[in-house]
């Protein structure tokens, strides 16, 4: 195969600036051809480079997921990838480029706020955009009149510390020991911020509302949503003094980031060991106080003022559960039963379930039993992780129906009985499902990269861990812009089982790409159940 032309034909592009490609006859290898070296053109040749492109063999799954990827990118390159006003977002000093570009929340939210900037460099954009990503980041900090650098201060402090691990993902996807730097230096101000001023010491648990739910829609009684009433959480009384389970799992690993960063940076062995040590107790404390041994599940919340003080609310949170996954909480039976146990709907993961008795299935909660995109990338990408492949494809192929039902708009909420765009209600109002949700794109891009191609960034490279579903395969993911190389990863047979990987045509190698690459490089998989 051709080196520097692969999956370059085919399908029409989505945008002008995006081009996108169809499936090259090449895929149905198994091994990859050795990838010619390219140093004299490399730099222009990378510079040059077009987006990814996702090519299954399968025409219809191209036509869906395949599609559906190349609209991701195009929502995150395209759609809301804008200059930034430095006079608002450059109060770090630290933005880049001329002019500088940051990733905003989508098409009607035109801020990025602090935690769409981190969910959606973690998702995607520190890999395929890092420049700006790496200005999203700082464009939600603030440096304090000493020179010290802090996450903003604003009235949603318990959706800041996932910067943290947004942060720590920058690093590794880059290798920007200049932004390690800085970042470990933010995520220490910022992480002692929120243990002096919103650490409950009693339970040894963090306060705050859920990481995706800043409305009211979002919790059970004593809060509610009578008509008329603010929407805003914190305007109902005890709801900043409650303990939900992914404030504290987002906080945990914000926590074991900072030890990492401390080793990363060589800092001084009790740096790192403090950081870990809260790590390690805040972990004790989620499975002690969230766990539901009877119902093999972890609680939504606990409740932190009032009569109910102490008590678990038992609802199933998608964006906790999915996350404590992700982040290693639960032991191995614990996760068993937990995935086991977990409700869906025809559609995904729904947000919370069951839905409060306040609403109805024709008028869902708003951050209630409704599908988040955002949350169905995290509980996805868990799935994916578990070897849990059959609901994995259920979650990446309902989404890619969505998106494709909407136009391939990535819409910000779905009804989960429909699968049409549907905003949900609130304070007896039927709220809007907003266009081009950045966060919505990406948890589709996450799904790909972190769930079905099994991406692990670590410090000298990526190790690739697949979710290869039955009929999906052979699929490729060609132009994938790393460091200073471009991959194309090749994936054929069933299952997460590895029975063989080729790297530039080399057999029998880990399935992993050392960092310090350079130019066009093919890695192929081959997986077994």
């Amino acid at each position: 195969m051709d080196c520097i032309n692969f999956a370059r034909s085919g399908r029409r592009s989505l945008a002008a600036p995006l081009r996108t490609a169809g499936l090259a006859m090449g895929l149905l290898m198994v091994d990859c051809a050795v990838f010619c070296p390219l140093p004299g053109a490399l730099a222009a040749v990378l510079a040059n480079s077009t987006p990814p492109v996702l090519a299954f063999a399968d025409k219809q799954l191209d036509s869906t997921l395949g599609k559906a990827y190349q609209a991701a990118l195009d929502n995150l390159l395209n759609l809301n990838c804008i200059p930034a006003d430095l006079k608002k977002y450059n109060r770090t000093g630290l933005l880049t480029g001329n002019p500088p570009r940051l990733i905003r929340a989508g098409g009607d939210y035109q801020d990025p706020w602090t935690r769409d900037a981190a969910v959606n460099s973690w998702n995607a954009a520190s890999l395929l955009g890092p420049e700006q990503a790496r200005n999203t980041l700082w464009a939600v900090c603030e440096r304090l009149p000493d020179g010290r650098f802090i996450i903003q201060r604003d009235n949603q402090w318990w959706d800041k510390l996932i910067w943290v691990t947004a942060a720590w993902n920058h690093y590794l996807t880059t290798g920007d020991r200049g932004f390690l730097a800085d970042a470990f230096a933010t995520a220490g101000e910022s992480l002692a911020e929120m243990q002096g001023t919103r650490f409950d010491t009693e339970f040894g648990l963090f306060q705050g509302p859920s990481h995706l739910a800043d409305g009211i829609a979002g919790y059970p009684a004593p809060f509610d949503d009578p008509k008329g009433s603010s929407s805003f959480i914190l305007d109902h009384p005890g709801a900043d003094r409650m303990m939900t389970l992914s404030a504290n799992v987002i906080a945990y690993h914000a926590l074991r980031c900072a030890g990492r960063m401390a080793a990363a940076l060589n800092q001084a062995a009790p740096v790192g060991t403090a950081w870990n040590r809260q790590a390690d107790a805040l972990k004790a404390a989620i499975n002690r106080h969230f766990w539901l041994p009877e119902k093999g599940t972890y609680a939504y919340l606990i409740h932190g003022a009032g009569v109910l003080r102490g008590k678990p609310a038992e609802f199933q949170e998608a964006t906790g559960i999915s996350l404590a996954i992700l982040f290693g909480i639960p032991e191995v039976e614990q996760e068993r039963r937990l995935i086991k146990n977990t409700k869906l709907t025809p559609f995904g993961i729904p947000l919370v379930e069951p839905d409060f008795p306040r609403y109805r299935a024709d008028q869902p909660s708003r951050h209630g039993r409704i599908i988040w995109p955002m949350a169905q990338g995290y509980w996805a990408t868990a799935l994916a992780r578990t070897g849990n492949l059959v609901p994995f494809q259920m979650e990446v192929e309902a989404l890619a129906g969505m998106v494709r039902n909407s136009g391939w708009n990535f819409r910000e909420i779905y009804h989960p009985a429909t699968g049409q765009p549907d905003g949900g209600w609130q304070c007896g109002i039927h709220w809007g499902s907003c266009s081009h949700q950045t966060w919505s794109a990406t948890a589709f891009i996450r799904m790909i990269h972190y769930g079905l191609l099994g991406m692990t960034f670590e410090p000298d490279g990526i190790r690739f861990s697949p979710a290869l579903p039955g009929g999906w395969g052979p699929v490729e993911l060609a132009g994938i812009p790393y460091r200073a190389m471009e991959l194309q990863v090749r994936l054929a047979g069933r299952g997460r089982r590895i029975v063989k990987a080729v790297l530039d045509g080399a057999p029998d190698v880990p399935p992993f790409v050392p960092a310090g690459l350079t130019g066009r490089h093919c890695l192929a998989i081959t997986l077994g159940e």
